[in-house]
């Protein structure tokens, strides 16, 4: 029987990302599990040697890594406060740090939102949600706006 002791919560700190905590919170507390609530910081390395010096990009990165860091204090402080929780921020390519947060740490399941993008924002901006859909090994939850 599968159980689910460990939940991923994937945000983005968008007004979407309270909803998702309180589906992974909710099913936290029923199944008495842990939640590691995870955001991914959008890389800045393919715009290297195009619009700046590699020490302002670096500059860029690590403050709004810092940010991050203060941003997932509150959210977890004002969604969480009643279950086992651990906060991870991580920079790069957002299904691909999922999926190696889920290997690395032995998670079992996967809550994330959709922004329910449509039409040519679709092709553009891809669908974060639809590719680790399609390559995690663990179930995903997905819930839309």
């Amino acid at each position: 029987m599968a159980t689910i002791q460990s939940i991923l919560c994937a945000v983005d700190f968008s007004e979407m990302s309270p909803k998702v905590a309180s589906y992974a919170r909710l099913l936290a507390k029923s199944l008495n599990a842990s939640v590691t609530v995870f955001h991914v910081a959008p890389t800045v390395a393919p715009l290297v040697g195009y619009h700046g010096s590699q020490s302002s990009f670096e500059e860029f990165l690590k403050e709004n890594m810092n940010k991050a860091e203060n941003t997932m204090k509150s959210f977890i402080g004002e969604n969480f406060s009643d279950v086992a929780v651990d906060g991870k921020i991580s920079s790069g390519y957002a299904e691909e740090e999922i999926l190696r947060i889920v290997k690395d740490e032995k998670i079992d399941m996967i809550i994330m939102g959709t922004h329910g993008r449509r039409g040519i924002d679709k092709i553009i901006f891809g669908s974060v949600a639809e590719r680790v859909v399609k390559s995690s090994p663990i179930p995903v939850l997905t819930i839309r706006p």
